[in-house]
């Protein structure tokens, strides 16, 4: 029986088959990691009751990219599991807020690295955690805590995902990923917490085998579909990304 390819035509069917209410994580840790084109296909596929979980939701950088936010405008969010709920500068404004603020959108907050470890630890089939981060915060309201060695710890749940939405730079048709600068912030645990992986490649796919086993940043096993971005593709700088 011949292996199915991993290799999308186009971005519409490599998201193709998303259920209402996933759970969908978006990876990118600024630009050069966030999959741009996916999410832009995303916003026509008509899922509903969504919860995205990345470090933000965007949007306030110019001129605006498809982001979380486009997202909740169109009414296809319920929730948002996000290090950042507002914008990190008093002069930005992130889309989102506003719904959040009014209640139309669920929004839980979590410290950034906090975020990655759920993230982790639902990839490596932990299913809590305690961490001192966060304790004696609005965040710990009510929830669990236990002390470890006179010091106060939260507990902390895994975060496992539906889909995972993330960007790399070089891939093989294996599915082994190469990451670049801050793509590897986010990505690779957000695929290992995943159900489903689909990837947007810089660069053409390469033949299986193509790469040095000790550089592969992701292993295959954990992604399910590509698609390389063309040319005329969302992706700022995609020239010097192409290099």
């Amino acid at each position: 029986m011949a292996r199915r390819s991993k290799v999308f035509p186009d971005f519409a069917s490599a998201i193709q088959g998303i259920e209402d209410g996933s759970t969908i994580g978006f990876g990118g840790f600024a630009m050069p990691g966030v999959p741009f084109n996916l999410m832009k296909a995303l916003q026509s596929s008509g899922a509903k009751g969504l919860t995205c979980v990345a470090n933000t939701t965007g949007g306030a950088g110019q001129p605006r990219m498809p982001d979380i936010g486009h997202l909740v405008e169109l009414g296809m969010v319920k929730k948002v599991i996000c290090a950042f709920t507002a914008a990190t500068r008093a002069s930005d404004q992130l889309p989102f807020t506003k719904y959040y603020e009014s209640g139309e959108v669920e929004a839980e907050l979590v410290p950034q690295g906090t975020l990655a470890e759920r993230m982790r630890a639902a990839g490596a089939g932990i299913p809590a955690f305690y961490t001192p981060t966060a304790v004696g915060t609005e965040l710990a309201a009510g929830r669990e805590t236990r002390v470890f060695a006179g010091r106060e710890y939260l507990l902390e749940p895994a975060l496992p995902l539906d889909y995972a939405f993330i960007r790399a730079h070089r891939a093989d048709a294996s599915g082994n990923l190469r990451f670049r600068r801050s793509q590897r912030n986010f990505n690779p645990i957000m695929a290992m917490a995943a159900r489903v992986v689909i990837a947007e490649v810089e660069n053409d796919i390469e033949p299986a085998g193509a790469f040095d086993p000790d550089d592969i940043h992701l292993a295959g096993i954990f992604v399910h579909r590509m698609v390389v971005i063309p040319a005329d593709g969302l992706s700022p700088q995609l020239r010097e990304n192409r290099a």
